[in-house]
């Protein structure tokens, strides 16, 4: 008589090409730290963020600019929506790297992790599943041992309060794209999205009493080219979060201090030993996420099920 034998779980390791998409622009996410730490000594924060986006929302606009004239209401509201939500991230983002280092900044930012499953929860009602949050605890204890100066200890200048407030405002956004993913064209949104932003950063100057800057090729060249890439990792985000769940989304993201603090290394910034394992526990909490247990479907259980059952009245 033959003994039917419970399957074992599958455990697999695989990136889609969406998800292969996501940790290219967080290399390159990681990377405009420590450009716009360095463009802070010529310009404002507001000012250059504004002027950033206005080269993002242009370069995107060129390439979709048969589409534009489709543009719906919903579009326009969601494009509004992540625009006001860049605004807060990335310009309260800049206002701390006067003040901060680019290393620093990154990994401060890199608390939205933890911050979008959280707001997910309460926004949309989605609870995250079990290796997600596996991985979310151990992307939070990583990004707390790289936070500070000291590594483990934040030190709550105002520089670094900004960050970690900024840090809220991307987490809005990555749960707004994912919101709408699927609804929208993806290069009309981006459009709105971007040239909201640029408007509103730009309108900002006023109540910060920022003073505009003197002419200087570094923050001319630093906004087209950061720009150029903004553009690129806003239309990849909207394209792959598309089928990419935001807490996938996330933990992937979590990858942008890392390749930070390597271009910070690159450039001169040292970090303490402790930090370096905050580094390791994030790129294991991006492991563990997409860590897959694969089971039979419930037909084969039933099956095997059955089967047992008349063997058992043999």
């Amino acid at each position: 008589m033959s003994q039917a034998f419970p399957s074992k779980p599958a455990v697999t390791f695989r990136l889609s090409k969406a998800e292969l998409v996501l940790v290219f622009i967080t290399m390159l996410w990681g990377g405009t730290f420590l450009i716009v730490h360095n463009v802070m000594t010529v310009s404002g924060p507001m000012f250059f963020v504004g002027l950033r986006f206005a080269a993002a929302a242009l370069f995107v606009g060129l390439v979709a600019a048969r589409s534009l004239s489709g543009l719906t209401f919903t579009e326009l509201k969601a494009g509004v929506l992540i625009g006001v939500s860049i605004m807060l991230g990335y310009g309260l983002q800049t206002m701390g790297l006067q003040t901060i280092s680019s290393s620093q900044s990154a990994f401060i930012t890199a608390l939205y992790v933890p911050f979008v499953p959280l707001l997910q929860w309460l926004v949309l009602g989605r609870r995250p599943g079990l290796m997600p949050s596996i991985g979310i605890c151990l992307a939070f204890i990583g990004l707390m041992l790289l936070a500070g100066p000291e590594g483990g200890a934040l030190h709550f200048s105002e520089g670094e309060v900004v960050t970690l407030i900024s840090a809220v405002a991307i987490a809005g956004e990555i749960i707004l794209i994912s919101r709408y993913a699927g609804k929208v064209d993806v290069r009309r949104v981006t459009v709105v999205q971007l040239a909201t932003a640029s408007a509103l950063s730009f309108l900002m100057i006023v109540p910060t009493q920022e003073q505009l800057p003197d002419f200087s090729w570094l923050l001319l060249a630093s906004a087209v080219g950061l720009g150029a890439m903004s553009a690129v990792i806003q239309v990849a985000m909207n394209w792959a979060q598309q089928s990419v769940s935001p807490t996938r989304a996330t933990l992937i993201y979590a990858g942008e201090p890392v390749w930070a603090g390597i271009v910070g290394r690159i450039a001169g910034e040292r970090l303490p030993g402790v930090a370096l394992i905050g580094g390791a526990l994030i790129v294991l909490a991006v492991v563990v996420s997409e860590l897959k247990i694969r089971r039979r479907d419930e037909a084969d259980a039933l099956q095997e099920d059955e089967a047992r059952q008349r063997e058992a009245g043999l």
